[in-house]
């Protein structure tokens, strides 16, 4: 968007039919939905720019705005940890969240009988994978505008139940796995991440603020440049 609103080098107006020219529409556990596997392509864009009611040429098609899609994606998620086809462990209706993220891995080792491959940074991502039981709390909570009916008992699950506050001064750590033992004693049980990253840090703090006030996608829509952005790119109705 800044690129296209540009006031002195724009990108050219085709250059976003050509961004949507790659879109997968799919059907995944009764969602039509713009597909991406992991959570924080349905995240990052929303953190600055208020989606709800205006749509490109894309989503008019499709009857609903980026918005609603990224809601469905969350919905999606948290299916997907019910079903848990992989049998990782604690994936739950209050325990979900897989993006791309660091992992445990490389690693293979045998849990209860079955052989586990573990990933280092890898793009993680639902219904397709890869997947090895790595989820990671941040996105959770960057997905707190789109559906906090189902987001807040999991942000309560993973505070009081796993406790993933706990041992940590700056909040949540960039991921965990329940399945992978970790090293040995650690305070968890099973592994979790070793480190903060300010690129999961950032959307925390922005995406509370937003479903608290809305005060990002309030600044941001008084921002020409993004305003504009959207305009060249085919998007119009609600706030424009």
């Amino acid at each position: 968007m800044l690129g296209l609103g540009s006031p002195t080098h724009p990108l050219p107006e085709s250059s976003y039919a050509a961004w949507t020219s790659t879109y997968r529409w799919e059907h995944c556990y009764g969602y039509d939905y713009l597909y991406a596997g992991p959570l924080f392509t349905h995240q990052l864009s929303h953190v600055w720019i208020d989606f709800r009611g205006i749509q490109d040429a894309f989503m008019h098609d499709k009857g609903i705005d980026y918005f609603e899609n990224s809601r469905r994606a969350t919905y999606v998620q948290q299916q997907y940890a019910i079903n848990n086809p992989l049998g990782f462990k604690d994936y739950a209706p209050c325990c979900w969240g897989i993006t791309a993220s660091e992992g445990p891995g490389p690693d293979t080792i045998k849990i209860d009988g079955i052989e586990r491959q573990f990933f280092d940074y890898v793009g993680r991502g639902v219904p397709y994978g890869p997947d090895d039981g790595t989820l990671a709390p941040w996105a959770l909570v960057a997905s707190l505008p789109f559906a906090p009916e189902i987001v807040l008992p999991a942000l309560h699950h993973c505070i009081h139940q796993a406790k993933l506050t706990e041992f940590n001064s700056y909040g949540f750590k960039a991921s965990f796995n329940p399945s992978h033992p970790g090293k040995s004693g650690n305070p968890y049980g099973w592994w979790v991440s070793p480190w903060h990253y300010g690129l999961n840090q950032g959307p925390i703090i922005l995406m509370i603020e937003n479903y608290r006030t809305g005060l990002l996608w309030r600044l941001m829509r008084n921002c020409p440049y993004i305003a504009s952005g959207l305009r060249r790119a085919g998007f119009g109705g609600g706030w424009l």
